[in-house]
């Protein structure tokens, strides 16, 4: 049971603060609601090049890392298609550095041409690493729209194309920035041995000034069922064949989310999972295959990825996949199996916990779903899938109609 408080300033900044007196150490975590999926569709991967712009100083502090260093602290940001999330740890004594750094780069960044140059390059770079130049590297870029027709969700993080990086201008950027990096558009959770009313104390003193911006209403297009299958192969330098299949599925608030995920669990998590025992060891189709959920909170996808043993065809590795999903939409998982993948979640939600930081983040992120209490009910949420939940969801979810394939065969 992870206990908090909460309050918020009257410019909109939620704060929540969790008092944990057994650290000398406090994660101070600022979610902004922002992500891939609120940005204009021809202008993509600005979410992400503004996590790296963010660290290249701010109005009254033009760099950010070194103050942070002298007094002990560490940080770190990600960006996804939902959120983008920065945080810091810090020894309690040096609080208020870190609500100092924080303040000023929501309330002004130093964006320059010669900044914005140079963070575009890094990420540019990034972008053919990551996409470009690695093994089934641009997966990203050709299953999602294959599988999204409508929802923004149909463009990675790093953006549709290094084009629209390229071309990002300096008042575009700027616009983004005072568009959605505003108190009413984020969330702040303190976690450590503070109290709430220091917190208040120092949420006011540092951020309630900050004006409220004119943060757009998000007001997506709805991904309409998928009705047939999709399908399209690639010819790359890879080592193997290689089959991703993305299947729609529900979103993070959905009744259906819990067991969606415990099937991921039971057909991929560990070498006794269904798909690993069958299809990699007994039957030697691939030499190794996952199955994983995005997590998104919009309707997200369900993905299962393995690479082809050589002198197996697509065919043979389609077909023998086909009758373990098969399996699930038309037998009960056994109970104790499902137990055990239960078992698990409930394990390492626990263990999750011992990290301050990661108490900070889930606080954090589940305040952004709807009420920051929700992380509480995670594990009797899990608890409570039956057998029979198992097999309505995936009835739902592989319908063969409800599947994008994309194929990757050796050059």
């Amino acid at each position: 049971m992870i206990s908090f408080e909460r309050f918020t300033l009257d410019n909109g900044l939620r704060v929540l603060v969790h008092h944990d007196d057994t650290t000398p150490v406090v994660a101070f975590n600022l979610l902004y609601q922002v992500g891939a999926r609120d940005e204009n569709p021809e202008k993509t991967g600005f979410a992400h090049l503004f996590e790296h712009l963010m660290f290249e100083g701010s109005k009254n502090i033009p760099h950010y890392d070194a103050p942070l260093q002298q007094a002990g602290g560490e940080n770190n940001a990600f960006t996804n298609s939902n959120i983008t999330n920065y945080y810091i740890t810090i020894p309690k004594e040096n609080l208020e550095t870190a609500f100092w750094l924080e303040s000023d780069r929501m309330l002004e960044l130093a964006i320059s041409q010669k900044k914005l140059d140079i963070q575009k390059k890094v990420v540019i770079e990034e972008f053919k690493q990551r996409y470009l130049n690695q093994p089934y590297g641009d997966w990203n870029l050709l299953l999602r729209p294959l599988a999204y027709k409508k929802h923004p969700y149909s463009w990675p993080t790093i953006g549709k194309e290094i084009a629209h990086i390229e071309n990002a201008t300096l008042q575009e950027v700027t616009d983004f920035f005072y568009r959605y990096y505003a108190p009413n558009n984020a969330i702040l959770c303190v976690a450590g041995n503070v109290t709430k009313p220091e917190i208040e104390l120092l949420a006011q003193k540092w951020f309630g000034a900050i004006p409220t911006r004119n943060v757009p209403v998000r007001n997506l297009p709805v991904e309409d069922p998928q009705t047939e299958s999709r399908e399209e192969k690639v010819t790359r330098p890879v080592p193997l064949n290689a089959i991703y299949q993305a299947y729609h599925m529900c979103g993070r608030n959905h009744p259906d989310y819990h067991a969606t995920d415990l099937i991921s669990d039971v057909l991929s998590n560990g070498k006794s999972s269904r798909l690993n025992q069958r299809l990699v060891k007994d039957l030697q189709l691939f030499s190794s295959i996952n199955g994983y959920i995005s997590g998104d909170v919009d309707p997200g996808l369900f993905m299962i990825t393995g690479e082809i043993n050589q002198g197996v065809t697509f065919e043979q590795a389609e077909k023998a996949l086909r009758k373990e999903l098969d399996l699930m939409m038309t037998e009960l998982v056994a109970f104790e199996e499902l137990k055990k993948v239960q078992n698990k979640v409930e394990a390492n939600l626990i263990y999750s916990e011992i990290s301050i930081l990661n108490k900070a983040m889930n606080l954090a992120y589940f305040e952004m779903l709807g009420n920051a209490d929700l992380i509480n009910r995670e594990p009797e949420k899990y608890q409570a899938v039956t057998p029979h939940d198992i097999r309505n969801v995936a009835k739902k979810l592989f319908q063969p109609t409800n599947c994008s394939v994309l194929k990757y065969q050796v050059q």
